[in-house]
C-alpha cells in the first residue's frame, strides 16, 4: 500500500464533455520525457467560459467533469500532466478507454458516477469551494461545501483497486510476476 496516492482534497470542476488529450496536455509537449516538465502546461489549450489553468488548478486535486473525458489519441502524458500537478482522480460520466487504463496504469484513479450524480455535483457545488474525501474501503466519495454534504457511491474494478493500491501498474508487477 505504500505507493498508494491521495485522493482527496479540492475539487475543479470543468463542465464540458469531451475534453481529449491535447487539451490535458498540448502535442507540443510531447517530447518531455520528464513528468515533472508537463506540469505549467496541464489544461492550456482547454476553451471553457470562466475556466483560466493559471487561476484554477493550483491547490486542487480531483477534476470532476461530464461525458468521454480524455478522448483523442493515447498518451501517458495525459495522466503524467495531471499526476504531477497533484490531481489523481478524475471524476466523470465516462471516459476514453485508453485515458481510463492510463490513469489506473499510473496509480490513479478514473471514476465514472452516473449523469444524475455528476448534475448533481454541477448543479449543488461547482460554484463553491468544494472538498472531497474518498473511502476505497466502502467505496464512497464524499463532498463538502458551505456545511452541504453528498455521499456517493462508486464502483471499480477489484483489479483496478489493486493497482491503485500498488500504486500503479509498475510496482504492481514487480510485487506479483
Amino acid at each position: 500500500m505504500s505507493g498508494m496516492k491521495n485522493f482527496d482534497g479540492k475539487v475543479l470542476f470543468l463542465d464540458r464533455s469531451d475534453i481529449n488529450t491535447d487539451e490535458i496536455i498540448p502535442a507540443g509537449y510531447l517530447t518531455e520525457i520528464q513528468k515533472q516538465a508537463l506540469k505549467p502546461y496541464l489544461l492550456e489549450d482547454l476553451k471553457l467560459s470562466g475556466f483560466d489553468p493559471r487561476r484554477d488548478i493550483d491547490g486542487k486535486s480531483v477534476i470532476v467533469t461530464r461525458s468521454n473525458f480524455g478522448c483523442g489519441s493515447s498518451r501517458e502524458h495525459a495522466p503524467w500532466a495531471l499526476e504531477v500537478n497533484g490531481i489523481h482522480l478524475v471524476i466523470a460520466e465516462s471516459f476514453a478507454r485508453i485515458f481510463r487504463q492510463n490513469m489506473f496504469n499510473c496509480g490513479m484513479m478514473a471514476v465514472e458516477l452516473p449523469k444524475t450524480d455528476i448534475d448533481r455535483l454541477f448543479f449543488e457545488f461547482s460554484t463553491k469551494p468544494t472538498t472531497l474525501e474518498t473511502d476505497l474501503n466502502t467505496m464512497h466519495f464524499r463532498f463538502r461545501a458551505d456545511g452541504r454534504e453528498a455521499v456517493f457511491p462508486f464502483v471499480i474494478s477489484r483489479f483496478d483497486r489493486e493497482l491503485v493500491a500498488a500504486g500503479g501498474w509498475v510496482a504492481y508487477a514487480d510485487a506479483h510476476y
